[in-house]
């Protein structure tokens, strides 16, 4: 059975400010592995500098949109992953993130009308933001186990898919919007 999805990974941040490259990281590790256990049909991976008119480019018409990114928390736990997931109806509402960053992306998809299905963001609390290449050990380590946690949301996704496909007799199930 034949199941279309559309999916985007989209890493913000800046490779050369050490652990605002985590998503980077984790896009590399996912295109790794992609040769061995290939990403279903329709997913993207991309890098974004975190703009809200480039995010809303990335994740227009997705069904799903996974963000990856950095966060400046200062509670002394580098590496630490927080996961937000936002489906069409909390995408809908205004003002639920707040004005800045990913909160003024969805902002502007929602006036736009260009709001992925579903939005899962990933933050990596960060140490080292000063210009320069390579993570820190603590977020290095966080790698692996967000890849891990990213290609299981793709996975969630599909099969969701799949069973809304088979519901419908086989036919892709048509795409909603928030509104």
């Amino acid at each position: 059975m034949a199941v279309s999805t559309r999916i985007a990974v989209i890493a913000v941040g800046d490779r050369l400010r050490h652990d605002d490259g985590i998503g980077a990281a984790v896009l590399a590790r996912l295109g790794r592995r992609a040769a061995v256990r290939p990403l279903p049909r329709g997913t993207t991976l991309a890098e974004c500098d975190g703009e809200p008119g480039h995010l809303t480019g990335l994740w227009e018409n997705t069904e799903l949109a996974v963000v990856l990114e950095s966060a400046h928390a200062r509670t002394g736990h580098p590496g630490r992953v927080y996961r937000l997931d936002l489906d069409a109806a909390e995408l809908g509402r205004p003002g639920v993130l707040g004005s800045h960053g990913l909160g003024a992306a969805v902002e502007l998809a929602r006036e736009l009308d260009r709001l992925p299905e579903h939005l899962v963001a990933y933050a990596v609390e960060g140490d080292d933001f000063s210009e320069g290449d390579g993570l820190s050990a603590p977020v290095a380590k966080a790698v692996a186990l967000l890849t891990g946690r990213v290609e299981r949301e793709i996975v969630r996704h599909r099969t969701a898919a799949v069973r809304g496909s088979a519901r419908q007799g086989g036919k892709d199930a048509p795409a909603s919007r928030g509104s």
